[in-house]
């Protein structure tokens, strides 16, 4: 049996990983939804095509995060959504928007498609963008000065910067012809951005946190994190010159910039981890405190248990069956 003074930083851990999946996968449906052209429709319905079979269970891994938080950290779970109310409502206002548009233009073929792909464009934008602002606010601690509002601001110009960049990267991946070099021009473009705001905030972090500075620069914890920005930077150089000469012959590799901007989402989120951890909320609750009582834990593991593995399931199925470039996304 697991023991007790486990169970939080367990679920802790499930929460942050549901998290991360939650960025890679739903980050490149909202970034193809972020760049689609205005100029072309055929375009336009060959990205929606490319999501199509994904984009409705990848929020799942979003609605097993904070589930885990609702039930296993409940006092972390209302601190989060008194501070985050109204941002969080424009959140899901966001991603029906999204939903609604989807269905819309892609089942009920009218004269409105574009309008329903303006909406569906507006949606992704308005969903990242409240993403970023989120995990600015939560980082600090939700601190109401200025600076923190305006570190916020920041952190949603970055997140939404690098949602596009893995959604033209996805694109890339899935399409050939104009758009795919259309797609690596928007995923470069993107990537410098995201690129430079790492690095903003990065610095930033440990300038207005002085925990963070402790554990970034104090011997030997900061030789142990020198890889990660050293990794990430060439990730970021690597990745841009595959992108630079897209399309390559015979499309080989065209599943390296996903991958790569994938690693850099996965480097960031150990950085965060590594910042923040034993704490649900940043420098206001650890998991211990937080955490609902162990009897509540035990049973609702039981059902992570079932439910998890489903979802991990499923989630490599529909990949392995719509593996490979994507066609025209039909409904009969």
């Amino acid at each position: 049996m697991i023991p007790a003074q486990w169970l939080p930083d367990i679920f802790l851990m499930l929460m942050g990983v549901a998290v991360l999946i939650y960025a890679v996968l739903d980050g490149y449906d909202l970034g193809v939804g972020m760049v689609l052209p205005a100029n072309d429709s055929e375009q336009r319905n060959q990205m929606i095509a490319s999501i199509g079979p994904f984009w409705d269970a990848n929020e799942t891994w979003l609605v097993l995060a904070v589930g885990i938080l609702l039930i296993a950290f409940p006092q972390a779970h209302n601190l989060v959504l008194r501070e985050l109310y109204l941002p969080a409502a424009l959140l899901m206002l966001g991603l029906i928007l999204r939903g609604v548009s989807f269905d819309f233009r892609a089942k009920a073929v009218t004269g409105h498609r574009r309008t329903w792909d303006k909406t569906f464009k507006a949606g992704s934008w308005l969903a990242a963008l409240t993403q970023g602002y989120m995990l600015g606010r939560y980082v600090l601690g939700f601190e109401n000065s200025l600076a923190a509002q305006l570190f916020a601001l920041l952190s949603a110009v970055c997140v939404s910067a690098a949602y596009a960049y893995i959604g033209g990267a996805w694109l890339v991946m899935k399409t050939e012809g104009d758009l795919q070099r259309r797609a690596a021009c928007w995923s470069r473009r993107a990537g410098w951005l995201a690129a430079l705001g790492i690095g903003a905030i990065s610095v930033v972090n440990p300038l207005v946190s002085e925990v963070i500075a402790e554990r970034w620069f104090n011997f030997p914890a900061v030789i142990l994190l020198a890889p990660i920005p050293l990794v990430s930077l060439v990730l970021v150089i690597v990745v841009d010159q595959y992108l630079k000469h897209v399309p390559t012959q015979n499309d080989v590799g065209c599943w390296f910039p996903f991958i790569g901007v994938a690693l850099l989402f996965v480097l960031s989120f150990i950085g965060l981890a590594y910042s923040f951890y034993p704490d649900v909320v940043p420098g206001r609750i650890s998991a211990q405190e937080a955490a609902s009582a162990e009897a509540s834990l035990r049973f609702v593991g039981i059902g992570v248990a079932i439910v998890l593995p489903l979802i991990l399931a499923y989630t490599a199925f529909a990949y392995r069956v719509f593996w490979g470039k994507s066609t025209e996304l039909r409904y009969h």
